[in-house]
């Protein structure tokens, strides 16, 4: 096996292409004479919400391959549909080749057309690129023989990584339960047998903290020289403590020793555009002591002699508690807002400190196993992904099916291409010219 009986060529030489176009009727129902509209969500999805006319639109049928040309996604194929081809798309008519290998020949160079986009607003595909795209040519049967091969293996693969999709979604359902168990007492049941302890209470969180503070106002950046390193939203917005991307600030003494993090604070965001980050919250260990932090965020100092810090960061990711803070602070404006009142009487629910022990130490191993859950799903996904291209790459080094000796030539079949090309280039053309003599 090897392509030593293959022709090269460029993508150019083996499809007709016509860029995709607004049509002047486009209507939601069916009507006369109209065809399916693809825009790029019907594309996508399958789901045809327009109607266009045929007169007025660059159509395409089931064997075309369709090319994302404009948008962040430039580049994505996709076939099997049949309409008007909307103005953010092109259609590749592939000539004497399998559709099927065309299709996967672009596919696999996907990442090599995303790097090097044409376009500086909206980002579009590098024609200088595309069309130059070197494409390997089997035989026209070898071709059938390995799409037949490729249908066999990657709609496996793909099954595969639809499982696997399925984890983050799963974990997170997993983690919100633990919290879930955590705070109605359930997860710590059997803990509990036995012992003398008193009633969970409820409380607010007022009566939990001993402070509760606003950020600085004062400008930060990544170059301040003496400066005091300031966390921000994206320090904490994942639930977790990143301190990769540390900007700094000029704090005159006073709003240091104001401001200045300790172990075992807590950090909420208070005003952001999406409100599932609203009140978002952080334990602060450790290696942020001595911080500050920014005006979108609030510090909570605990009681600790009646409430243990990590339980109540804890409490503020359950969903009742993002419900407390989600439903009055959703806003018209775009920005979601939660003051220093709303977060006082934010409810939570309250045991012994010896009882929020045994809950924080229990989250923290179930969170500790669902954490090494998604550490192996994001291998698993590595793998699934170089198999998919691994079998991607065989298939056009010709290592995937064996050649046939009685096989049209590739180079015989390249000659066909081209004559066949030019006779189709000639047609439309003409074609062209009858339409605006008629005009």
């Amino acid at each position: 096996m090897g392509t030593e009986h293959w022709a090269e060529t460029t993508l150019e030489n083996v499809v007709l292409h016509k860029k995709g176009k607004k049509p002047k009727r486009l209507e939601q129902n069916n009507f006369k004479d109209a065809v399916p509209y693809i825009d790029i969500e019907a594309f996508e999805t399958g789901r045809i919400k327009q109607y266009a006319d045929i007169d007025s639109s660059n159509c395409c049928d089931e064997k075309d391959v369709l090319v994302v040309w404009d948008g962040a996604r430039f580049g994505l194929t996709g076939c099997n549909q049949k309409g008007s081809v909307g103005s953010t798309l092109a259609c590749l008519t592939p000539v004497l080749i399998e559709s099927t290998y065309l299709l996967k020949f672009i596919q696999r160079h996907y990442s090599t057309i995303q790097t090097n986009p044409k376009g500086t607003g909206i980002p579009h595909v590098n024609p200088d690129i595309f069309w130059n795209l070197e494409i390997p040519l089997p035989p026209l049967n070898e071709q059938k023989r390995i799409v037949e091969k490729l249908d066999a293996i990657l709609p496996k693969v793909k099954s595969a990584k639809a499982r696997l999709d399925k984890i983050p979604r799963i974990l997170k359902k997993f983690r919100q339960s633990v919290l879930s168990t955590a705070c109605s007492g359930k997860l710590t049941e059997d803990w509990r047998e036995g012992k003398d302890l008193p009633e969970w209470e409820v409380s607010n969180i007022e009566g939990v903290i001993e402070d509760l503070s606003y950020g600085t106002s004062q400008k930060c950046d990544y170059n301040v020289k003496d400066g005091t390193p300031v966390l921000r939203i994206p320090n904490i917005s994942s639930g977790k403590l990143e301190l990769s991307d540390v900007k700094y600030a000029l704090l005159d003494k006073k709003e240091l020793d104001k401001l200045s993090l300790k172990s075992g604070d807590l950090l909420l965001i208070r005003s952001n555009g999406s409100v599932s980050l609203l009140g978002q919250s952080v334990l602060i260990d450790d290696s942020a002591y001595g911080f500050a932090y920014a005006g979108y965020l609030i510090r909570l100092r605990c009681k600790k002699d009646i409430i243990v810090p990590r339980y109540l960061d804890i409490t503020l990711k359950t969903n009742d508690l993002r419900t407390q803070i989600e439903l009055p602070a959703r806003s018209t404006t775009g920005v979601h807002n939660i003051n220093s009142a709303e977060i006082k009487s934010l409810v939570i629910p309250l045991p012994s400190l010896g009882e929020q022990h045994e809950i924080v130490r229990l989250v923290e191993k179930l969170f500790a196993f669902a954490d090494s859950l998604e550490v192996k799903y994001k291998k698993a996904m590595v793998c699934i992904n170089k198999i998919e291209q691994s079998v991607l790459a065989k298939a056009f080094r010709g290592e995937l099916v064996a050649p046939d000796p009685t096989d049209e030539p590739a180079e015989e079949l390249l000659k066909r291409i081209l004559e066949e090309k030019a006779k189709l280039e000639k047609k439309i053309q003409n074609t062209r010219k009858s339409r605006e003599k008629i005009k």
